[in-house]
C-alpha cells in the first residue's frame, strides 16, 4: 500500500496548482491580505527531492528521525518525504520541558535528528539522543554539530531523481511503523504512540467523511499535527502567525483577520484558542461567513464558549468536538446545535459531558472500572446503559502500543480475535440514544469514605455561576479515602469579600444535588496549569499537590 503522503501525489495530478500552503504575509495598500503560497504540485515535487536526498545521505526506511521543525513548508514537505521514504518521524512536544524531552528521546532510539538551528543547539548541550543519533540535518544554517542541511538534502535528491538512482515513494505495510506520537504528558509521563500506515489512511478517510470536507476548502489550523491532514483532504492550509507552542495566548485579532482575509472555510483550535476567539468575538461583534465548519478538540469545550462561537457563524454552521486521544483519534464526535439545544442543560446538572455518537468504523463500549491490567477480553465485564464505567475503543485509528513502555501498553490495551482494544483512560457511559457521555479520567475520580465522585460531572454544576470561569475538583490525602476539594478559578480576579460571597453561593449549588452534597472544602486558584499542547487540559495532579500545600 501507499503511505498517507500519496493523497497530495494525487492532489498534484488532479489539482496541481491549487495552493497546498499559503504563509501570510502584510497587508497591502488595498487592505487586502496577501500570502507566499505553494501549489500542490510544487510541494509534492520538494518533497518528492527530500524523500530521495534523506535516502542518499543514509537517512532509511524504519530509520526512527526526530523532527523540529518550526511550521511551515519546510515543515510539511519534510513531513511528507518522510512518510513516502518510509522513514519513522518521531513528534514531540518542544514545550514539554527539558527533562520530559529528554526522557522521549532517549526512549525513541533515534537514530536522525532534523531540526532548526535552536534545536540541533540544544541537543547538543543537552544531550538529546547521545549514543542513537548517527545523522542530523539542519533546516537552516549549519554551525558547529556537523552533519548535513537540508539544502545539501534537497540537493542531492534532485540529482537522485534525474539519474533515476532511487525512487522518492516505497510501498508500505499496512501494519509497518509509520511515526512515533508522544502524548501531552498532561496526566503522566508522554508516552509515544506507535502509528502504523493504516491509523493515518483510516484517519484521513474517516475525518473527510464524518465533515463532509471537501477538495478546495481553506483550512486555518491552530495545531501543527492536525494540518497534515490538509493536504491529504485537498485543503489549502493557511498557516497562522502565532507561538504554536503556547495556543491559548494566541491573538484573536490576528485569527480573524486571517479568517477574512483569506476566506477560511474550516477551522481547528484547541478549546483554548476557541476561548479567546470567542470572548473577542463577542467583543466586537465578529462574524465569519466564510466557515463551513470549526473543531475543537484536546479537552472538553465549555458550553459558554461553544454559545459564543456559534454566534460568529451562519445559522446552519457548527462547532464540532470530536473525542479521542492521541493513541485513537477520532472515537465520537457532536455538533454543538445538539449541544446547547439539548445536551448542554444535562451537563450543567451533572450528566457528564456529551461527546456524541461513536464516527463510522470505531466500536466503543463501557466497561467496568479496573486499573488493572486486562490481558483479553473474556476478562471484561460490559456496564449497562446509564451506567459509569472506562470508555474503550475498536477501530482502524486505534494504535497498538507504546514504544518501549510495555507495562503501559499492558494497561491500556485489551488483545481481541478481531484486533487490540484500547482503554481510553476516560470514564463515561451511553445514554438511551446511542450517544457518549465523558465523565472524566479514571485517575483523577475521587474516593471517598462516602462515595466516589467524577470529576466532570461535579465540576459542571459549579461552572453555572456566573463568576467562575472553571473548577476542578480534586482528592486530598489517602487515595482511598480521599477529601473532596473543589479548586476555583474565576473570571476576574475576585478579592476576600468577593471569594466568601462565591463560596456561599458554591455551597448553596452543592445542596442541590445528590453527587455534590458533600463537597465543603473550596479554594481558590488564580490561573489552572494545563498541558502544554493545548493549553486546554487541567493538570489536576499539580493542583492536587498545591491544595494540599493549603491545606
Amino acid at each position: 500500500m501507499k503511505s498517507v503522503a500519496w493523497f497530495l501525489s494525487e492532489q498534484a495530478k488532479t489539482r496541481p496548482d491549487a495552493p497546498a500552503i499559503i504563509l501570510p504575509g502584510q497587508r497591502q495598500d488595498d487592505g487586502s491580505l496577501q500570502g507566499e503560497a505553494t501549489s500542490n504540485a510544487s510541494l509534492d515535487l520538494l518533497s518528492d527531492q527530500i524523500a530521495a536526498g534523506l535516502q542518499s545521505v543514509g537517512i532509511s526506511r524504519g530509520m526512527r528521525t526526530v523532527l523540529m521543525v518550526k511550521p511551515g513548508l519546510e515543515f510539511f514537505a519534510l513531513t511528507f518525504a518522510l512518510f513516502k521514504a518510509g522513514v519513522v518521524p518521531v513528534m514531540v512536544d518542544p514545550g514539554m520541558g527539558r527533562a520530559n524531552l529528554g526522557t522521549c528521546l532517549k526512549e525513541a532510539e533515534p537514530e536522525a535528528f532534523i531540526g532548526i538551528p535552536v534545536a540541533q543547539m540544544a541537543r547538543l548541550l543537552l544531550g538529546w539522543g547521545r549514543g542513537s543519533i548517527k545523522h542530523h540535518v539542519t533546516v537552516g544554517r549549519r554551525w558547529a554539530w556537523g552533519g548535513t542541511t537540508l539544502d545539501h538534502v534537497i540537493a542531492a535528491g534532485k540529482e537522485a531523481l534525474e539519474d533515476q538512482s532511487t525512487t522518492p515513494s516505497v510501498d508500505v505495510d499496512t501494519d509497518e511503523t509509520a511515526a512515533i506520537l508522544f502524548t501531552s504528558g498532561s496526566t503522566g509521563v508522554p508516552k509515544g504512540a506507535v502509528y502504523s500506515h493504516g491509523n493515518f489512511i483510516a484517519q484521513v478517510n474517516i475525518i473527510r467523511d464524518t465533515y463532509g470536507i471537501e477538495p478546495g476548502e481553506i483550512d486555518l489550523p491552530t495545531f501543527p499535527l492536525f494540518a497534515l491532514f490538509d493536504p491529504a483532504l485537498g485543503m489549502t492550509t493557511v498557516v497562522p502567525d502565532m507561538d504554536f507552542s503556547n495556543p491559548g495566548k494566541v491573538d484573536p485579532a490576528m485569527l480573524v483577520e486571517t479568517v477574512r482575509g483569506f476566506n477560511v472555510t474550516n477551522m481547528f483550535g484547541s478549546p483554548a484558542v476557541m476561548d479567546r476567539l470567542s470572548r473577542y468575538g463577542e467583543t466586537h461583534k465578529v462574524t465569519f461567513p466564510s466557515l463551513r465548519r470549526v473543531i475543537s478538540a484536546g479537552a472538553p469545550v465549555p458550553g459558554k464558549t461553544l454559545a459564543r462561537i456559534e454566534k460568529m457563524l451562519a445559522k446552519d454552521v457548527e462547532i464540532f468536538t470530536p473525542y479521542g486521544a492521541t493513541e485513537a483519534l477520532p472515537v465520537a464526535s457532536i455538533g454543538s446545535h445538539e449541544i446547547l439545544n439539548e445536551a448542554q442543560s444535562l451537563t450543567d446538572n451533572g450528566a457528564g459531558i456529551c461527546v456524541g455518537r461513536p464516527v463510522r468504523g470505531q466500536t466503543v463500549r463501557i466497561i467496568q472500572i479496573s486499573d488493572e491490567p486486562i490481558h483479553a477480553w473474556q476478562e471484561v465485564t460490559e456496564t449497562a446503559k446509564g451506567e459509569i464505567g472506562e470508555i474503550t475503543v475498536q477501530g482502524p485509528t486505534v494504535t497498538r502500543g507504546y514504544l518501549h513502555r510495555p507495562r503501559s501498553t499492558k494497561l491500556a490495551k485489551i488483545e481481541t480475535d478481531e484486533g487490540i482494544v484500547h482503554r481510553m483512560g476516560d470514564l463515561g457511559y451511553f445514554d438511551d440514544k446511542g450517544r457518549l457521555w465523558f465523565c472524566g479520567r479514571k485517575n483523577h475520580r475521587v474516593v471517598t469514605q462516602e462515595e466516589t465522585l467524577f470529576t466532570i460531572n461535579s465540576e459542571a454544576v459549579f461552572n453555572t455561576h456566573p463568576k467562575v470561569r472553571r473548577t476542578a475538583l480534586v482528592g486530598v490525602g489517602n487515595p482511598m479515602e480521599a477529601q473532596a476539594v473543589l479548586c476555583i478559578e474565576t473570571e476576574e480576579p475576585a478579592n476576600r469579600d468577593e471569594q466568601t460571597a462565591i463560596i456561599a453561593d458554591l455551597q448553596s449549588i452543592a445542596k442541590q444535588h445528590k453527587h455534590t452534597r458533600n463537597i465543603e472544602r473550596f479554594l481558590f486558584h488564580p490561573e489552572f496549569p494545563v498541558d502544554v499542547r493545548h493549553n486546554s487540559k487541567i493538570f489536576r495532579e499539580k493542583l492536587k499537590i498545591w491544595a494540599e500545600s493549603q491545606l
